[in-house]
């Protein structure tokens, strides 16, 4: 708490939303909080955030590693905005004035899937917090004021963007997961993977799984399932479920 009795701001936070001036002492007078998360999301992007370090970002910029300190206090601080680094580009507007709020959270949801896909190494950046950076919360904003219209209380709109904002990014984790052991297996072990219902079939037996038994007999682990059908599946559910609570609220 500073002396009006409000929570401290960090360094890093400040300069992240133009509340503080960036170091002006050292000899590295070129360097800025922006070029240090640029060189950083740069690095994650080619060799993934393993590769990230202090040590490593100060090499590429051609600085000193005590230099970037006088920007940031720790890596972890680093890592936070590099997070807020891919949520740059807004979410987009409504294509037209009445669009309902199911139309603007797919879209939001689908936006932000996007981003978390193209991004990946971003999914192994832990949560700590609640967002508090610029970009995350313009995406909070936009999130949210889908929701305006209807007679959700706040806590409630809050509650379901971070629920459609933890979906989309555990969807976006498993696709990656997913992607990386294909790209990681042998091709007689891809055979393998491609045949699953064949493979399950003589693994199971209707006595003790009578409930997948039937999955199998439907053919469902045989039919080819498209990159985004699960995604599409979860958000519409998710869609549903806050249509019921916007209609028991306004009953």
């Amino acid at each position: 708490m500073d002396a009006s009795g409000e929570p401290t701001l960090p360094s890093y936070l400040g300069q992240a939303w133009g509340l503080r001036e960036r170091p002006t002492k050292g000899p590295k007078r070129g360097l800025s909080l922006a070029r240090i998360v640029d060189a950083a999301v740069a690095i994650a992007a080619s060799e993934g955030l393993s590769a990230v370090s202090m040590s490593r970002v100060a090499a590429d910029l051609g600085a000193s590693t005590m230099a970037l300190y006088r920007y940031l206090a720790s890596k972890d601080e680093l890592l936070v905005l590099m997070m807020d680094a891919i949520y740059q580009t807004p979410p987009s507007l409504p294509e037209t004035p009445d669009e309902g709020w199911r139309a603007g959270l797919s879209r939001w949801a689908w936006e932000q899937h996007t981003i978390l896909r193209k991004h990946t190494w971003a999914l192994r950046i832990p949560i700590t917090g609640p967002p508090v950076t610029p970009n995350q919360i313009i995406w909070l904003e936009r999130g949210l004021s889908c929701l305006g219209d209807t007679p959700l209380s706040e806590g409630d709109k809050l509650s379901v963007i971070m629920l459609l904002s933890g979906y989309t990014r555990s969807e976006a984790t498993v696709s990656a997961d997913v992607e990386a052991t294909f790209m990681a297996k042998a091709p007689d072990e891809l055979a393998a993977m491609a045949s699953y219902g064949q493979l399950v079939r003589r693994l199971v037996g209707p006595d003790r799984f009578p409930a997948l038994n039937k999955v199998i007999a439907a053919g469902v682990l045989d039919a080819p399932a498209g990159p985004d059908d699960e995604f599409v599946f979860g958000l519409e559910r998710i869609l549903d479920g806050v249509g019921a609570l916007i209609d028991q609220t306004r009953d």
